[in-house]
């Protein structure tokens, strides 16, 4: 794929299609990687971003109980010695 090098500010750049955007889950950022005489954009995935805020404010609640005991009665556990 060929993309124009274009004038933005005092640097230059390209742009993405939106449908490269969205094959590849391009959000708000890319990995720039120089790799042998190749520049590889990796997408940047962030998937529990989030999350320790997210705990905190369930343990903050005291919403973060077990739904269900960890072992059970029944549970032999010397079989794991």
């Amino acid at each position: 794929m060929e993309l124009p090098i274009i004038q933005i500010g005092n640097s230059k750049g390209f742009r993405l299609s939106k449908t490269l955007i969205e094959k590849y889950n391009i959000k708000d950022k890319v990995e720039l990687i120089l790799e042998k005489g190749y520049i590889v954009l990796k997408p940047i995935s962030q998937p529990r971003k989030g999350w320790e805020k997210a705990f905190k404010e369930m343990n903050e609640k005291g919403d973060d109980q077990l739904l269900f005991n960890d072992v059970f009665e029944d549970e032999n556990l010397e079989e794991w010695n």
